[in-house]
C-alpha cells in the first residue's frame, strides 16, 4: 500500500497530510477519501485541469500520461514537468510526495 505525502496547501490541507491508499485507486479518489477536498470539476473524467497536482517524488513510477491528459495539462495553472491530473494517476506500490497548486483555472469553484 503506497503512502502519499501531501505537502501543505493553504486552503485544502494547511498542515499537509500523510495518506495510506490502496494500489489501483486513483490519486484523486485517495485524496477525496482522506478529506483533502481537491477540485474535480469534470467529475474525474479527464475533461478539465482542476485536479492538477505536481508529483515531487515518485513521478518515474507512474504510467505515462495519455494524449488527452497531456493536452489538458497544457492549460493547467502552474504547469511543471512533473504535473499530472490526479484523476488519471493510478496508484501503484511506490510512495508519492505531491503538491497541490495554489490555483486552478476553475473560475466557478463551488467550495471557495
Amino acid at each position: 500500500m503506497p503512502q502519499i505525502v501531501v505537502l501543505p496547501h493553504p486552503v485544502l490541507c494547511p498542515e499537509g497530510a500523510v495518506i495510506d491508499a490502496p494500489g489501483g485507486q486513483t490519486l484523486c479518489d485517495a485524496l477525496l477519501e482522506s478529506d483533502v477536498e481537491i477540485e474535480h470539476a469534470c467529475e474525474k473524467s479527464c475533461a478539465c485541469t482542476t485536479c492538477h497536482v505536481v508529483i515531487r517524488e515518485g513521478f518515474a513510477s507512474l504510467a505515462d500520461a495519455n494524449e488527452t491528459e497531456e493536452d489538458l495539462l497544457d492549460k493547467a495553472w502552474g504547469l511543471e514537468a512533473q504535473s499530472r491530473l490526479s484523476c488519471q494517476v493510478v496508484l501503484g506500490d511506490t510512495d508519492l510526495v505531491i503538491e497541490i497548486p495554489k490555483y486552478t483555472i476553475n473560475h466557478a469553484s463551488e467550495h471557495h
